[in-house]
């Protein structure tokens, strides 16, 4: 019944489908990511820097230890057949704490939950630091839905994992493995409030905004899909306006460019750099100071944004604290968090996407676009990855990069693009400067083009926007690092830290 109904849903018709994979970011050597595979984005396109498709296994038999014999390494759980999925009670916890993870398996087996910490490593990119006992699994009820919100909020609580005191703060993934053979993920955070040079903030709003969970062609909604009666995949016209966090990520349970900030994390520990963590939804909520750090690190897609996150950041600006964004299309929708049904805070999240009454979404239409607080903003998608070219390259942040006037760092234009938009207010500064002028064509061939960013505030903090998706899988992806993309980092992190 599974494979039959797997096999309806049309790979290429959403982003989702793609997740259910055993590598979907192409992260290179982690203790439990083997294989190679692509990865779709939400129009169906592939994205062009990852590695390349290997087909999932989802019709072998998992009945008995005989059939699974013959099976190499664990396959990946999916939507359809729901054999393992699981979601957690926090997005982010701090040393000492616990989290609840609600997991359903079917069919009923045990399972084990090992616990990995993302860091480098030695190269190996993560770290096992706990396994739970072996687990009973059952079926969990069906999701609730209302008005294409699902949630699982009414799902038992499988394992509570206690967070041991002396933990190391950091982007943790939970491993779900069944008996027979599959596999899933549920991301966290271990957060502190310890001092440190940088706090980077893991974009899990955006995340749970792409999120299509259930992908079965029937009840699984996202702030961009729905699907209709007979299984095809709807937009945003018929997309949820609400989505819970109560609910696994689609697929493997890996969020939609997740992969942005473990390349970030691998290259920024591999070199020292002093970090602290916290969820988007930790800045929400006021459990973070954000101007206590000398500079704030936006490591990928950080599309959706609440006003009391906004209000956070650009008082730590004015304070003095540095940002730093290493993706584009940052800022862009503006969105409410909401408790749960049982009345848990911050557990849904709302965005009024549809055109009607109401105010309008997005933050440049409520007359506070992007640029007052990047210096550049959103400009399209990029369909095929261009070079990004260099301007001013005198500039510090260039420096021992070798990079010249007009040098071309090839395919580092990808995914979605930002620019300068002269009509549109910049924000207070002492200095700006753009350095990257990059020429591309969107989707209907027309030329355009690509700006990174870079100003000083009054308050002294720089303000830093790559302007591209593939700045920081140039940091530390296998098969896409760019030294000079590295430097020009390390430039612009050392001066924020106040290295020599």
């Amino acid at each position: 019944m599974g494979v039959e109904r797997s096999e309806h849903i049309r790979r290429w018709e959403s982003g989702a489908l793609a997740h259910a994979v055993s590598d979907p970011f192409g992260q290179g050597p982690l203790p439990w990511l083997r294989g190679s595979e692509h990865y779709f984005d939400d129009t169906g396109h592939v994205v062009p820097w990852y590695v390349d498709h290997v087909p999932a296994q989802r019709d072998t038999p998992r009945t008995t230890a005989r059939t699974t014999a013959h099976v190499t390494g664990p396959r990946t759980a999916d939507d359809v057949g729901q054999q393992i999925k699981g979601f957690a009670s926090s997005g982010g916890v701090a040393p000492g704490e616990a989290i609840d993870f609600h997991i359903t398996v079917d069919p009923p087996q045990q399972f084990t939950v090992d616990v990995y910490r993302i860091g480098h490593y030695g190269g190996d990119g993560a770290a096992k630091i706990a396994t739970s006992p072996r687990l009973s699994g059952i079926v969990q009820p069906p999701p609730l839905t209302a008005d294409r919100t699902v949630s699982c909020h009414h799902w038992w609580q499988s394992w509570r994992y206690q967070v041991p005191a002396h933990a190391s703060i950091g982007a943790h993934v939970a491993v779900l493995t069944t008996a027979d053979g599959y596999r899933s993920h549920i991301p966290f955070t271990v957060r502190d409030d310890h001092p440190a040079d940088l706090l980077l903030l893991l974009p899990d709003i955006t995340w749970q905004a792409y999120n299509l969970y259930p992908e079965d062609g029937r009840t699984g909604a996202s702030l961009y899909h729905a699907w209709d009666e007979e299984g095809r995949l709807l937009g945003e016209e018929d997309a949820a306006i609400t989505v819970s966090f109560d609910r696994p990520y689609a697929g493997a349970g890996l969020p939609l460019h997740v992969g942005h900030a473990y390349d970030f994390i691998r290259w920024a520990e591999r070199y020292g750099y002093d970090l602290a963590y916290a969820d988007a939804r930790d800045l929400h909520a006021g459990r973070i100071d954000p101007t206590r750090y000398r500079g704030l690190v936006f490591p990928g897609h950080d599309e959706y944004w609440s006003a009391p996150m906004r209000r956070a950041v650009e008082l730590a600006r004015d304070g003095g604290t540095s940002l730093v964004f290493l993706s584009a299309n940052s800022l862009y929708w503006q969105v409410e968090l909401g408790p749960s049904p049982s009345g848990v805070p911050d557990r849904l999240l709302t965005c009024r996407k549809r055109r009607g009454p109401g105010r309008p979404a997005l933050w440049r239409e409520v007359a506070r676009p992007e640029q007052q607080l990047l210096g550049i903003q959103y400009a399209g998608r990029v369909p095929e990855p261009h070079p990004l070219v260099v301007r001013n390259a005198d500039h510090w942040l260039w420096e021992a990069t070798g990079a010249s006037d007009g040098e071309e760092i090839e395919g580092l234009v990808a995914g979605e693009a930002d620019r300068y938009y002269p009509r549109t207010a910049l924000p207070e500064h002492q200095d700006r400067i753009l350095l990257a002028h990059s020429p591309y064509r969107d989707g209907e061939q027309n030329l355009r083009h690509q700006e990174t960013s870079l100003y000083r505030a009054p308050s002294g903090a720089l303000v830093f926007a790559s302007g591209t998706f593939a700045w920081s899988p140039a940091l530390d992806r296998p098969g896409h690092v760019d030294p000079r993309v590295q430097r020009a980092t390390a430039n612009l992190l050392d001066r924020i830290c106040k290295r020599d």
